[in-house]
């Protein structure tokens, strides 16, 4: 394999690993935080996200991001993976096979992630649906824009592992799916607390692990900007998690393990655009800044008509719009070798930033909405109230995650005992 380096591809294999252990993470974490009788679909929706946009990605969406060089997106030259082989691509020192896997994983990832907005209520097949189509029409876009070669990139906008497509792409695209799909029977009228707050923090945790080599592997090498990156993503959110403490002691003489959890995805989130490009300095005090949004627009949620279930916009999308911005302000040539921000006399940097994260934003919310207004025209988003009721697992798979549960007991044919179900 003329022009590979086989350390750099032994890291970025193991990076695409990490980052492919992050969506059944994600999953552990968003069923921890919904109730007993949608655990199993909650954690089902994540896992189509391997089978659907997998497919997708290797079908069609790899070629729109990273074929060709078009302003708005890529080609279709690379379409059911032609050309796509150990060769390295241009400036890479990895297969391009690789590379095709590696940035396949990101779009598995974030397709998860927006159905944090819509679980214990949408229907499984059309989701289905709408992860392919997502996973064509809206992520490749914005990937292509930042990463292969589109018109941010050519105008100087910095994304070292996904602030656009992944984060603001996730987070504005979850506000756009609550909105069309509605909000829960009971949301406003009852408390709808998640049922397991350890799933909450394994899964946290092992998505933190997992972020390791989302933006160490960013680098594409064993490198100074991978290295920093990798540092960086350690730091960032240990600072997240002081000013949450802080901030959840100061309003609840509480520090809970859900805020906690939450706290860790915010610090990661803020990292990812920003990894590369700042001191590790910059990254503690990006990790305090970014709590401070997020944690404030999680409270404010919940007062508001929008049922945007697991806080995806929050945790994502302003966590990710900050991480953006902050480049801007204090990214260092010194550390990064590219380009510095407003506080080093590059005003220009910030206003590059500040308009991908107004355009993306945009995109991803009008290319999702109109994206679910079009399957609700062929088929219902959502299931009755009396299903709602009953919940996701029974309905769409046939199963619950605590078969002793009250769900169990309304489904059972023979006589059996009543049980009380296991403390969680």
């Amino acid at each position: 394999m003329t022009g590979i380096d086989t350390g750099d591809t032994a890291w970025i294999l193991m990076a695409t690993a990490l980052v492919l252990l992050m969506t059944p993470a994600l999953g552990l974490f968003y069923a921890g935080l919904v109730r007993e009788k949608n655990t199993l679909n909650t954690f089902m929706m994540c896992l189509a996200a391997f089978a659907v946009a997998g497919v997708s990605w290797a079908a069609i969406g790899y070629s729109l991001a990273f074929d060709g060089d078009g302003a708005l997106v890529g080609g279709l030259d690379h379409a059911f993976l032609a050309g796509v082989d150990f060769a390295p691509r241009e400036g890479q020192t990895i297969p391009h096979l690789l590379f095709f896997a590696f940035q396949g994983t990101f779009c598995i990832l974030t397709v998860a992630l927006v159905g944090g907005a819509v679980v214990e209520r949408m229907r499984f097949v059309p989701f289905l649906a709408f992860a392919a189509l997502w996973s064509i029409l809206v992520y490749p876009v914005l990937a292509h824009w930042v990463f292969g070669g589109g018109w941010l990139a050519a105008r100087g906008t910095l994304d070292f592992a996904g602030g656009v497509p992944v984060e603001m792409g996730s987070g504005f695209s979850a506000l756009a799916a609550a909105l069309v799909v509605g909000a829960r029977k009971d949301y406003g009228r009852q408390a709808l607390i998640g049922h397991n707050a350890m799933f909450v923090l394994v899964g946290a945790g092992l998505l933190w692990f997992g972020w390791l080599g989302f933006n160490g592997g960013s680098g594409l090498g064993i490198n100074q900007a991978g290295i920093l990156a990798f540092v960086n993503t350690v730091l960032c959110p240990c600072a997240t998690l002081v000013v949450w403490f802080l901030l959840d002691y100061l309003r609840g003489r509480q520090v809970t393990a859900v805020g906690a959890a939450t706290a860790i995805i915010v610090g990661a989130v803020a990292i990812t655009p920003a990894g590369g490009f700042i001191s590790p300095g910059w990254a503690l005090a990006l990790g305090g800044v970014a709590a401070l949004p997020c944690y404030f627009a999680i409270q404010w949620r919940p007062r508001t008509r929008v049922d945007e279930t697991l806080d995806v916009l929050a945790a994502h999308g302003i966590a990710g719009l900050t991480g953006m911005l902050f480049i801007g302000v204090v990214a260092s040539v010194s550390w990064n070798g590219v380009a510095d921000g407003l506080i080093y006399g590059n005003a220009d940097l910030l206003l590059d930033q500040a308009l991908a994260v107004l355009v993306a934003p945009l995109y991803a919310f009008g290319a999702t909405f109109l994206l679910l207004r079009g399957i609700a025209l062929v088929t219902p988003l959502r299931g009755s109230e009396t299903e709602e009721a009953q919940g996701m697992d029974i309905i769409h798979h046939g199963e619950e995650a605590y078969p002793t549960g009250e769900g169990a007991l309304l489904f059972r044919t023979e006589p059996t005992r009543r049980e009380e179900p296991a403390s969680v």
